[in-house]
């Protein structure tokens, strides 16, 4: 899969030390000029359904429990691959100097209907819903919350207004 992005985080000086790797698995579907993301009401943004791949899944396993638990969607198929973006960031677990993230995205299509959500607990208490947005609206939306530097705003942001962005500009051509 080909990079998109290489995004460091301004807190780290060095990528040397102890890193952390988490690859994750996040989903592009589109209807229209709507797109399935999730709105997390304690960073004010908008991000991609998906999330960490657990260690005995592949990025397509990972992908579907994901989804399944984020947003209800059933009947996940890859239609392509957008490609990946490699993050760096400081990372809180004493035992490491860092963490590389790795995010795969994946243009998808899933049943009309959203099921069931099973989100966890914290993802609850941030305030994390599954809803159809305009595409642009979505962008604008994170961009303002990026120009404000909203004391909220999450370290994802970034990476999500970027293939948003990436998405609009390919939707274009």
């Amino acid at each position: 899969m080909e990079l998109i992005h290489r995004l460091v985080h301004y807190d780290l000086t060095s990528l040397e030390g102890h890193c952390f790797e988490r690859k994750a698995a996040r989903a592009i579907i589109m209807r229209g000029d709507k797109i399935l993301l999730l709105y997390t009401q304690r960073y004010n943004d908008y991000s991609f359904p998906g999330g960490g791949v657990e260690l005995h899944e592949d990025l397509y396993t990972g992908l579907c429990r994901e989804l399944a638990e984020e947003t209800g969607a059933t009947n996940v198929k890859i239609v392509r691959e957008l490609g990946y973006i490699e993050e760096f960031r400081p990372y809180y677990k004493p035992e490491y100097d860092l963490i590389r993230m790795l995010s795969y995205y994946y243009i998808c299509t899933i049943d009309e209907q959203l099921g069931d959500t099973q989100l966890e607990e914290y993802e609850i208490t941030n305030g994390m819903s599954a809803l159809w947005i305009n595409l642009n609206e979505a962008i604008v939306h994170n961009r303002q919350v990026m120009m404000n530097q909203e004391p909220s705003m999450g370290f994802s942001i970034e990476r999500e207004t970027l293939i948003l962005e990436l998405i609009a500009s390919e939707q274009l051509s």
